[in-house]
């Protein structure tokens, strides 16, 4: 069951364009810099963009901090509400739990499906940054990190791979309540709305003074966080905080699909 939702996952044209689409970007705001030789002042703009004029290599940084506030959530929404709902809306849920699979299984191949896709959406958007970053910008022997001080290059990877690690494990997040509402409804377009929604309501909360108590606790809150990872040392508070945060959100909300698909009844 694993095996058949990852290769539906790997060749379902969607998958493909989606991740296309997330280098688009990225990949434009490159090709700008290096036409322009022109980037943000130190401090504002995304993450690591002020930087990447100067060492090319950090571009995947960059690239994730531009695509992370919006666009990343929306592709993870999109596939997680649609891994259940979708089924659902397609007639073909009820078929799939005729056959001995329980629905615990099902929603853990669904679960691993999408976790598939965020490893690889972030994955290929680093890469592909990085090609671009050094071939556009520069290949530089050493990067400044935000302290100011070098980073080799083994320190600039090791910390990248740490980056990936750390922005995929935030939008399991996302696809943790993408995926309870796939189960709730028969509309992927509503699930993947309704996870939007609530990451929306989290991004404004944010900005409110009034919300301060709250804002520790709202999944958003964190994800930029990774940026931590570059400074000299690395400081680790919200990144520890940050992973934490997702750990329980992934449990509740994964916990309370579970919960749901396993007792709902099954029309579709």
């Amino acid at each position: 069951m694993i095996r058949t939702e990852l290769v539906k996952t790997l060749r379902r044209p969607r998958t493909w364009v989606t991740i296309l689409l997330l280098n688009a970007l990225p990949t434009l705001v490159a090709v700008l810099l290096a036409l322009t030789d022109l980037g943000p002042r130190p401090g504002s703009g995304p993450a690591f963009l002020s930087a990447v004029l100067a060492d090319g290599t950090l571009f995947p940084l960059a690239a994730l901090a531009i695509i992370l506030p919006l666009f990343l959530p929306v592709a993870v929404a999109v596939v997680a509400g649609d891994s259940v709902a979708g089924e659902a809306q397609q007639g073909t849920l009820r078929y799939l739990l005729v056959r001995p699979v329980s629905r615990t299984r099902l929603l853990v191949a669904k679960l691993v499906a999408v976790i598939a896709f965020v490893l690889l959406a972030v994955v290929v958007v680093a890469a592909v940054a990085y090609v671009v970053g050094s071939v556009l910008l520069g290949d530089q022997a050493l990067a400044a990190s935000v302290s100011g001080t070098v980073l080799t290059p083994a320190q600039v990877a090791v910390r990248t791979l740490l980056a990936i690690g750390y922005i995929t494990l935030s939008m399991l997040g996302v696809a943790a309540i993408a995926l309870l509402l796939s189960t709730m409804t028969d509309s992927p377009l509503a699930a993947a709305l309704g996870a939007l929604a609530f990451l929306i309501a989290s991004s404004l909360l944010l900005t409110l003074d009034a919300a301060q108590t709250l804002q520790p606790y709202l999944p958003t809150r964190y994800w930029l966080a990774f940026v931590d990872l570059f400074r000299d040392p690395i400081f680790w508070r919200d990144i520890v905080r940050g992973i934490g945060l997702q750990a329980v959100y992934v449990v509740v909300f994964l916990g309370a699909a579970w919960a749901n698909f396993t007792t709902k009844d099954i029309t579709s």
